[in-house]
């Protein structure tokens, strides 16, 4: 027998919405890895005689992955080495810094254990590699939560392209329209539209908040971290709002 509405006796109460599956960038949304990227980076650059490569320098290339930034390095500067080795040794010394501390911004932690403890799917989708992702993921303590993720190494096109977080649907069972990206960088945010997904902005560079790209986004804290609400984003999320209109 049909449920009908207890206090009217009337038709059967829709059935509830699934949860919504919500996909997270890594570095610069979750945790503070920025600054072990540009010091392993600096360090490596030194090495193949590139001295001074500075923050604002690194800022270019936040969003963007490990590999592509390097091809885009190694061709700058002139570098005769190929883009692996550079590759290996940049994640080399990335992993010896991520392992001593990685902070993960307080207000993400909290959106994650509520999105967990509400049965929302989860996962990763990173232009790192899957031994950074781990490492920081098992440092952090994250990895209860968010046991699935996507590396770059494992599809053909990084950010912006939308690959990894097609990817990221898909380990999920989930519709990518009905996924919703949490980003820091404009290549990152590009690739969610890409991919069909709603995207809640938080720049890790507040200066870049009016790049056209964080425009479409469905939820954005122009502040970055210092203004990121984790109860604001998971009501957001729980409430519909950040369903597509269309099927």
């Amino acid at each position: 027998m049909p449920s009908s509405s207890p206090a009217s006796g009337g038709p059967p109460l829709p059935s509830p919405s699934p949860p919504v599956p919500v996909i997270f960038d890594l570095d610069g949304t979750l945790v503070d890895s920025e600054p072990h990227y540009y010091e392993a980076g600096r360090r490596v650059l030194a090495e193949y005689g590139v001295p001074g490569f500075s923050w604002r320098e690194h800022t270019e290339f936040i969003g963007v992955g490990t590999r592509e930034t390097l091809s885009t390095l190694r061709d700058r500067y002139g570098i005769d080495a190929p883009v692996d080795e550079l590759l290996e040794r940049k994640n080399r010394v990335y992993l010896e810094l991520a392992r001593t501390a990685t902070e993960v911004f307080p207000q993400m932690r909290k959106l994650v254990e509520l999105l967990h403890a509400s049965g929302h799917p989860m996962a990763v989708a990173s232009g790192s590699s899957r031994s950074a992702i781990a490492a920081v993921l098992g440092g952090t303590g994250l990895d209860t939560a968010l046991t699935r993720w996507v590396s770059a190494e494992e599809v053909r096109h990084g950010k912006p392209a939308p690959d990894v977080y097609l990817a990221a649907a898909g380990m999920l069972a989930a519709d990518p329209r009905e996924c919703v990206a949490l980003e820091d960088a404009a290549p990152g945010a590009e690739a969610a539209r890409r991919a069909g997904m709603r995207c809640v902005a938080v720049p890790y560079v507040p200066e870049s908040a009016g790049d056209p790209a964080f425009a479409g986004a469905g939820l954005l804290f122009p502040g970055g971290q210092q203004d990121f609400d984790a109860r604001r984003t998971y009501d957001w999320i729980r409430s519909g709002s950040a369903r597509r209109d269309t099927p």
